[in-house]
């Protein structure tokens, strides 16, 4: 079976590089109907908090990315990690290295004084003296010689020089294991099967596949995926979009369409651009993943977008948008504005690309009376045209409420006003919505219904321009 997993350290926000990295393993584990599984990297004690534990996970699951089983910590596994270092010992593919800091820097400084690599060599590793009664680490005994490869399903074969990685240090002085031991012992325990994670991972692999053949372990598979990058090429960086997965949220993208454009950013599958996640779960594979950083568009994103809010359910789009409330702290929807909503919602979210952008179409219908107008819509509810909207009132009391019967009505009205209905619409609008950019007028007084446009309609003949 397929297992992947998902190690983010609880140390900042989930951050749209590892909100991509879950999806790919997500997204991979659905395909082959294996599991999908998260571990919490937080052996960082001075850095972990909880706050970041809780919005990696609030992160995940407004993407919907959920993971099987409980998530599991591997600050609580240090135990068994030590365990398999002191196995290491026995087997003596590690050693005990007494060094002290200072001994070590001074290694170093005689080997930059002479032209030498400064690649730490200690000389407890085939040391027969007697162990001293002082503080040790637990190295790895690594190859000297010849060359370590690994076959990464997005990189190729890779490989680099033995004598170009030092005996990496397992166990600190004080026990506790390091990252790239607890990360073998974790992945191997795990049961992980392929190893998803960004190429910046790609040389601490070389020295996890050390421990992994020191243990007479198999290999996962790894597949090394290339970085995001700005819109100019340059590394992502807080001006370039590099924001937290709830800051999407709270610009109003759907997780959805966040699904969707994090997919495109490394992955392809042919020409398709818009796509849902049971597509994507359907299609997804690692050779589609290209070798080349993937560029963070927000043109891209809220063309995406778009397309994601336009095919969305009804229902299902409401609950993003309470959703989006909830986080941007805004007050909650009441019942007759849920109503309203989901009644509306067919010709609001043709054209929003974003949930501001519907809400803001949807102005007309969260609103109550009286309308508070913008400027726009101000300036076109002038004296003619308040007194134009009170001509108008009678015909709609007598009219039948459907979308013909009032396209109709409105334009016999406006031929025996010697105009079009176009010189109508945008008074009409504001009347009806205090914006001049809306649904169509129609939409909006099918929504309202005969009494509620009617009255909007008496309130803007009735008040006066200041």
């Amino acid at each position: 079976m397929v297992v992947t997993r998902f190690a983010p350290s609880p140390t900042g926000y989930l951050h749209i590089g590892g909100a991509r990295t879950a999806l790919f393993n997500w997204l991979f584990a659905r395909h082959n109907g294996g599991k999908f599984l998260l571990r919490i990297e937080d052996t960082d004690r001075a850095r972990s908090t909880e706050a970041a534990r809780e919005a990696i996970f609030r992160g995940l699951r407004w993407l919907g990315l959920d993971w099987d089983g409980d998530a599991v910590s591997q600050f609580e596994r240090k135990e068994r990690h030590a365990q398999i270092a002191q196995q290491m010992l026995e087997d003596g593919t590690a050693y005990r290295c007494y060094a002290t800091q200072a001994e070590i820097e001074a290694f170093r400084e005689a080997a930059r004084a002479e032209g030498r690599s400064t690649l730490y060599r200690s000389p407890w590793r085939d040391s027969t003296a007697p162990a001293p009664d002082l503080p040790f680490v637990v190295r790895l005994k690594a190859p000297r010689d010849g060359k370590i490869e690994i076959a990464d399903r997005v990189q190729g074969r890779v490989g680099w020089a033995a004598d170009t990685l030092d005996d990496m240090v397992l166990l600190r002085s004080d026990g506790t294991p390091t990252y790239m031991l607890a990360v073998v012992v974790d992945d191997h325990d795990m049961g992980v099967t392929h190893v998803i994670r960004g190429d910046d991972h790609l040389n601490n692999t070389a020295r996890q596949s050390l421990i992994y053949r020191a243990m007479g372990w198999p290999l996962p598979d790894f597949a090394h995926i290339p970085l995001i990058h700005g819109p100019d090429g340059k590394k992502l960086s807080k001006r370039h979009g590099a924001l937290g997965v709830e800051e999407y949220q709270a610009m109003g993208y759907t997780a959805a369409a966040m699904r969707n454009y994090l997919a495109r950013l490394g992955w392809s599958h042919g020409d398709d651009e818009f796509f849902s996640t049971e597509q994507a779960v359907n299609w997804f594979d690692l050779d589609g993943i290209g070798k080349s950083p993937a560029r963070l568009d927000f043109k891209k994103l809220d063309h995406v977008s778009g397309l994601h809010i336009a095919a969305a359910d009804d229902a299902a789009l409401l609950k993003e948008i309470e959703a989006f409330l909830a986080i941007t702290e805004a007050p909650p929807l009441t019942t007759p504005q849920r109503d309203g909503l989901l009644t509306a919602m067919p010709s609001l979210k043709e054209r929003a690309k974003t949930i501001p952008e519907l809400l803001e179409k949807a102005r007309f219908v969260l609103a109550s009376r009286p309308l508070e107008l913008d400027e726009k819509s101000a300036k076109s509810l002038d004296p003619v045209s308040r007194g134009i909207l009170a001509q108008l009132t009678p015909h709609l009391q007598t009219a039948s409420w459907t979308r013909d019967a009032l396209e109709a009505t409105l334009n016999e009205f406006a031929l025996a006003q010697g105009t079009k209905f176009g010189k109508l619409a945008q008074p009409l609008r504001a009347a009806l919505a205090g914006r001049t950019v809306t649904p169509s007028v129609f939409d909006m007084m099918l929504v309202l219904g005969r009494a509620e446009t009617i009255a909007r309609l008496e309130d803007t003949a009735a008040q006066r321009p200041e």
